[in-house]
């Protein structure tokens, strides 16, 4: 029997709607920041599978979320297309060479980059109850691509934003390359476990509506139409961060079965403008969630409330800071769970 997570997922309302938190596998986490000081790098970390799968568990067995999501990185793509990714302290990721000033004939792909994150994948669907959803993830192609271009993230993907204009031939390209990598990555994840799949657009806000056309929803598409061919019961979430009143285009246009909404979003709105009966996910704005007191309270039980008439997975808008005190997490757990839908 499929647990309450992917019970949602496939457009089932439950009276309290199944939670998991982005990023929930982390820093803020004291046994996470005990395995990362005697492993070493977060890259070591993320492709030694029994400690992957160790950082994925953590949350689960501390508040029994009904979504266990993969501990890894959305660049763990460019790493196996051939971009050096390194991580430095206070300076986060780094790819090189940078695709602006190179081409992407230039790297030599590795493949066998991937099979770390299926064994992770496999082991924590092994030791996971069958009532928790296992998620695989992968970033969307926009949103790796601007890394990949750059060399890092930036304020706004000015070096990505500006090919697109300048070069649309290479953009295309290269997020082409990353479309392809994404369907194969996204289907061993599968493979090896994963009962749904989530696609993270963090940059998606920041493209103009023609291109977000272009950039987000074509290669989404593309993505999810492939899945759908070969994986059909798998759901795929689609989270375009900051996509606004674009939503219920990418709703409509990407094939996607569930919509991560960002915290900047009106939960009403979202519940009006989106599909009938579209499965959706979020939305608690993760400082909220680091502030606590009743006004965290008062948050969740407005988007809660706001969301009764669809599936509503609960979830933060964005990743969970590092900062954030247990308690307040417990918290917003206890106020989820003693809510009761109105009949």
């Amino acid at each position: 029997m499929p647990g309450p997570l992917l019970d949602c997922l496939q457009g089932r309302i439950s009276a309290v709607p199944p939670v998991w938190f982005m990023r929930q596998a982390g820093r803020y986490l004291s046994e996470y920041r005990a395995l990362r000081e005697e492993k070493g790098g977060f890259l070591d970390l993320v492709y030694d599978s029994e400690a992957a799968c160790e950082v994925t568990l953590q949350p689960i067995r501390r508040f029994g979320f009904d979504g266990a999501i993969l501990f890894s990185d959305i660049l763990i793509v460019p790493h196996a297309m051939g971009q050096k990714l390194e991580f430095l302290a206070g300076e986060g990721p780094k790819l090189s060479p940078p695709l602006a000033e190179s081409e992407m004939q230039q790297l030599s792909g590795d493949p066998s980059r991937y099979d770390p994150v299926y064994e992770t994948v496999r082991l924590c669907r092994e030791q996971l109850s069958p009532d928790v959803t296992m998620l695989g993830f992968a970033g969307s192609p926009w949103t790796v691509a601007t890394y990949m271009i750059a060399g890092e993230g930036s304020r706004d993907q000015h070096e990505a934003r500006a090919m697109a204009y300048r070069d649309p031939g290479k953009l295309s390209a290269i997020i082409g390359a990353v479309a392809d990598q994404t369907i194969s990555y996204l289907r061993g994840q599968i493979d090896a476990g994963a009962e749904a799949v989530q696609l993270f657009d963090s940059w998606a806000s920041s493209l103009a509506p023609d291109e977000f056309d272009r950039w987000v929803i074509e290669p989404n598409a593309a993505i999810v139409a492939a899945l759908k061919e070969t994986h059909p019961g798998v759901p795929v979430i689609g989270f375009p961060k900051g996509a606004g009143e674009k939503l219920p285009r990418y709703a409509a246009r990407t094939g996607v079965d569930a919509i991560g909404l960002d915290e900047t979003l009106d939960p009403e709105w979202a519940h009006a403008a989106l599909p009938k009966g579209m499965p959706v996910q979020g939305n608690l704005d993760p400082l909220l969630l680091l502030a606590g007191g009743d006004r965290l309270d008062a948050a969740v039980v407005h988007i809660l409330e706001s969301l009764k008439g669809r599936p509503h997975v609960f979830n933060l808008g964005h990743g969970i800071d590092r900062r954030t005190p247990i308690a307040h997490v417990e918290q917003a757990l206890s106020t989820l769970r003693n809510w009761q839908r109105p009949a």
